[in-house]
């Protein structure tokens, strides 16, 4: 049932009924708000605890209409809402940020891939391909290992797939092409690793920059964030968060982007992907920043003064909880129990989700008071972690021991 909001706040709404949505409600209520979300279902983790859920689908113009209507703002947990259907809702009166125009480019790799070329920033070389004629013309020019990516609909690395050579990317490209996907071709950088620039903007214009982090990557999906981003140079960092705070005035971005970059082994960074909202790469900053990412959304959206982003101690490192190859006999909750009493550090957000293997259903967060003992902080978080999702210790300790 639809909760009525008071006259005295504002009120916001978010497309989507996920983790993100969930963390932004929680942020919303130390602010006196309550957040509204549109979701598929009522058992989805935003659903599970916000008083004011629609219930439709984010592609269904009335759905997105009951969610907008009386709301201050619209804004999202994900970048799927079809563009037009968005900007019939701007059309209409509603305040939708970020705005259409500057959403596509986190919704289309093509178009978001043209204008940062055409913004100066740094991007790896790319085509749209069309045949498999202009993919070996593709290759032929390039003589470097190729990503193939569906223009449309990827996250957590699916619509992305490595070419082992050009055979087989020819095969991604058939198997693309047949299905009446749109894709790119682009090089295959040599990475030294993935780091990712957090920013937010507000209507106003002021804009504000968390550390530059590093990313870890395994199969396409992050399984832990470090913040900031170890032995990189100052310069280097500054650079990444002057250039993410440029893209996002220059795009018009309203609300929180995730810049996620490549640096080369020779030290070059590369744009890869652009997120409008609220980003995995910074859970950390629930706990380890003076403003988390869900509030400071929030704040851009409603276009408040943004809040400090300076880091409370000298190192978080943010482990995801994903769901196990086969899902323990041990409850969740009792796999907490155990955490905390050998772990009683861990700061732990569960999002309400059933655990399937691979599926984001929490994150973890350590803070440290040494960078220079970010290797035992590292080992700390992937352990919990994985006893989270496993109910086993990788060291082998025993909680009845």
């Amino acid at each position: 049932m639809m909760a009525v909001p008071s006259p005295r706040n504002p009120l916001v709404a978010m497309v989507g009924g996920g983790q993100l949505a969930r963390m932004t409600h929680q942020a919303a209520i130390a602010l006196g708000q309550t957040l509204r979300v549109l979701a598929n279902t009522d058992d989805e983790p935003a659903a599970q605890v916000s008083p004011d859920v629609v219930i439709g689908a984010h592609d269904n113009l009335d759905d997105l209409r009951r969610v907008a209507a009386g709301a201050h703002v619209l804004t999202f947990d994900h970048e799927h809402v079809p563009t037009e259907l968005l900007e019939k809702l701007v059309a209409e009166g509603v305040n939708v940020a970020p705005p259409p125009q500057a959403l596509v480019h986190a919704q289309d790799k093509l178009v978001m891939r043209k204008s940062l070329e055409e913004l100066g920033a740094p991007v790896p070389r790319y085509r749209a391909i069309e045949s498999l004629d202009d993919l070996d013309g593709f290759a032929e020019r390039l003589d470097a290992p190729l990503v193939i990516k569906a223009i449309r609909g990827g996250y957590d690395g699916r619509g992305v797939q490595l070419a082992g050579d050009l055979e087989h990317a020819r095969d991604i490209t058939r198997d693309y092409l047949a299905g009446g996907t749109p894709v790119l071709a682009e090089e295959r950088v040599q990475l030294r690793r993935e780091l990712s620039a957090l920013v937010a903007r507000s209507p106003f214009g002021q804009g504000a920059a968390w550390p530059v982090v590093e990313t870890v990557q395994q199969d396409g999906i992050c399984v832990q964030v470090i913040a900031p981003a170890p032995n990189l140079p100052e310069e280097v960092a500054a650079s990444a968060q002057q250039l993410a705070l440029r893209l996002a005035d220059q795009l018009g971005v309203v609300g929180v982007l995730a810049v996620e970059l490549f640096e080369t082994t020779d030290g070059e960074l590369l744009v890869n992907e652009l997120a409008m909202r609220p980003h995995n790469s910074g859970h950390w900053t629930m706990d380890g920043s003076r403003t988390s990412q869900f509030e400071q959304h929030l704040r851009a959206v409603l276009d408040y003064p943004l809040g400090s982003t300076d880091p409370v101690a000298p190192v978080t490192v943010m482990a995801n909880v994903l769901g196990a190859a086969e899902t323990p006999a041990m409850s969740v909750d009792e796999r907490l129990h155990h955490l905390f009493a050998r772990m009683p550090d861990a700061r732990v957000h569960l999002y309400g989700k059933a655990e399937r293997p691979g599926r984001k259903v929490g994150h973890i967060n350590f803070l440290g008071g040494d960078a220079h003992d970010l290797a035992a902080l590292r080992e700390r978080a992937e352990r919990a972690a994985h006893w989270l999702s496993h109910a086993e210790w990788t060291d082998g300790w025993d909680p009845h021991g």
